[in-house]
């Protein structure tokens, strides 16, 4: 009854579970930790931002509830005004365009490369160079002011030709590291790049808190900044923090056992009514910002970082591992494969389908009880569902990502999924005609 699946719940093992029921049991802990209160040790908190520095090898990093609101202290603090324009890869996910939006100021979206050019999951230099010309050359003044980089599915970008456009054109260079905890871009890890960069504990991220994130930065002034912006902002509510200490023990203990049969729907019913958090919200989709963003990071869900960052070069292990399996096993079949990058990291194994339809593959895949839709397929901007013309995105300014978004296919590589289990993805994929 149990699905092979890429996304419910992907990251979570025994002891994950086992320590989110006992943290729902103890709501005194769940915003600010008793020791904390007690002034003897280190809170959570303040246990995983330390982590972080010290791996990442950055002076500072601070803690927010997720991705997003880290990229909105970011941009708050980077001094720009309404109405500047941040260039971003298109083919990505709504909760990057949205905190732009939220800030008042405007996407503007580069296309991906062709595959001739590099990976087709990275953002297209050329293409860069010259939305970064339309914006300086259209009569007024340039409003270009920062990039956001995105390391798709844990593959790093061009980070040296980035960073010297950005040094030639004075843009400020943000990295999206959502994607690519652990990642290496010749030697160094991804993160320490840009004037600062973001990261992601979401659900189905390289670790999980279920919502969570963390803004770094080398950059002494803007670190006060965001320090600033994260002691002004307060803790998510009480029913918040329960709905993501929930999701695993439910997801493992109750939804997935059963998924196939009754799962699915208990799933559709929690939701609905609030028992737990949807990843995207559907107000997301139309540039709504939920009430929840920006919020610090609360202590339970600092405890299940920790818990998973103690845990990160196991899972990048098994990730490179699955990684190499449908690699050597798919290599004759008619996907184009992804680029095996030193120092990448693989969140997701992405294959293109040019020759049959990816909603056709999925639904069949479905009846054999695997699920490999993960949202980031059909548009631009994902998940599916989302209104591009919200987003900002023009149709036809970025063909490349209007093309990976049609035929990309996600494969799974977290630590639950077994080679046994992506043996049967394989076996499904070549037998298909």
């Amino acid at each position: 009854m149990r699905p092979i699946s890429i996304s419910l719940s992907p990251n979570t093992e025994k002891d994950d579970i086992r320590l989110a029921l006992r943290l729902f049991f103890k709501p005194w802990q769940w915003k600010i930790s008793i020791n904390q209160r007690k002034d003897q040790h280190k809170s959570a908190v303040q246990e995983l931002e330390e982590g972080f520095k010290k791996y990442l090898g950055v002076t500072h990093a601070l803690s927010f509830n997720s991705g997003r609101s880290a990229l909105m202290a970011i941009l708050d603090s980077l001094g720009l005004k309404k109405g500047d324009e941040v260039l971003l890869q298109a083919f990505t996910c709504n909760a990057v365009v949205n905190p732009i939006i939220w800030s008042g100021l405007k996407p503007v979206f580069v296309d991906c490369n062709d595959n001739s050019t590099g990976s087709p999951f990275n953002i297209d230099i050329e293409d860069l160079k010259r939305k970064i010309t339309h914006s300086a050359s259209s009569g007024r003044t340039p409003k270009s002011k920062a990039v956001i980089v995105q390391h798709t599915f844990g593959l790093p970008a061009q980070m040296e030709e980035i960073i010297r456009i950005c040094h030639e054109k004075n843009l400020m260079l943000i990295e999206d590291c959502a994607h690519a905890l652990g990642a290496e871009y010749r030697g160094y890890k991804i993160g320490i790049f840009g004037k600062a960069a973001f990261f992601s504990f979401g659900r189905d991220k390289v670790i999980s808190s279920v919502y969570g994130g963390m803004a770094v930065t080398n950059n002494e002034e803007l670190a006060k900044k965001i320090k600033k912006y994260q002691e002004k902002i307060g803790y998510p509510s009480y029913w918040w923090i329960g709905q993501q200490l929930l999701h695993p023990v439910l997801m493992n203990y109750l939804i997935l056992p059963i998924y196939r049969v009754l799962g699915k729907y208990f799933l559709v019913i929690f939701q609905w009514l609030g028992i737990l958090s949807k990843a995207v919200q559907r107000k997301e989709k139309k540039a709504v910002k939920p009430r929840y963003f920006p919020k610090k990071l609360p202590n339970a869900l600092a405890v299940l970082a920790i818990n998973q960052f103690k845990k990160l070069q196991k899972f990048i292990s098994h990730q490179k591992e699955i990684a190499e399996f449908y690699g050597k096993n798919l290599k004759d079949s008619d996907f184009l494969l992804p680029e095996n990058k030193e120092g990448r990291v693989y969140l997701k194994y992405s294959i293109l389908s040019e020759k049959q339809e990816t909603d056709k593959i999925l639904k069949e895949a479905r009846k054999s009880g695997i699920f490999l839709d993960d949202g980031w397929r059909k548009t631009p901007i994902v998940p599916s569902g989302t209104e591009q013309e919200k987003m900002g995105y023009i149709f036809g300014s970025c063909p490349q990502a209007e093309k990976i978004a049609k035929n990309i296919i996600n494969l799974p590589t977290h630590i639950n999924i077994s080679q046994a289990d992506a043996s049967k993805i394989v076996n499904f994929l070549k037998e298909l005609k």
